[in-house]
């Protein structure tokens, strides 16, 4: 009998902030996995519908700044174009550049379950690294 895999993401809880640990069998997989935990913890994503598309291209020092760099961006559709995402892709990665979509739509406070806001992503306790076969990150944000 085999294991089973261990999620993609799962919620850690830390002082004032949340946070999380992404799995993936590749890096590609952490950074969609990582978006799409943290916009879990904002809404309800199985009722967010993918109609718009934003395309993210953006150059770091290393995995983990990536990582933020990546996360923040989408943080910054959601305060500047009320936009929510449910699906991404990475197209292309490196470690020092990222390009990837993401499709999602605008705010409808009639419509989407809102959870508790993210305000940032932090760099504490961040990291990005190979286990075993499988990438992990954990990720902190300010709430």
């Amino acid at each position: 009998m085999t294991e089973p895999s261990p999620p993609p993401f799962e919620v850690i809880d830390h002082t004032a902030d949340v946070g999380l640990v992404v799995r993936g069998a590749s890096l590609e997989d952490v950074f969609v996995n990582a978006a799409t935990g943290m916009f879990s913890l904002m809404v309800e994503v199985s009722g967010v519908r993918d109609t718009e598309e934003r395309r993210v291209e953006l150059e770091g020092h290393d995995w983990e700044d990536l990582l933020v760099r990546w996360l923040s961006e989408l943080l910054y559709y959601l305060d500047a174009e009320e936009m929510l995402f449910r699906r991404f892709e990475v197209k292309s990665l490196s470690p020092h550049r990222l390009a990837a979509s993401a499709w999602g739509e605008r705010i409808d406070r009639d419509r989407h379950e809102l959870h508790f806001g993210v305000k940032a992503v932090t760099r504490h306790m961040l990291e990005v690294r190979r286990e075993d076969s499988a990438w992990r990150a954990q990720v902190l944000f300010d709430i």
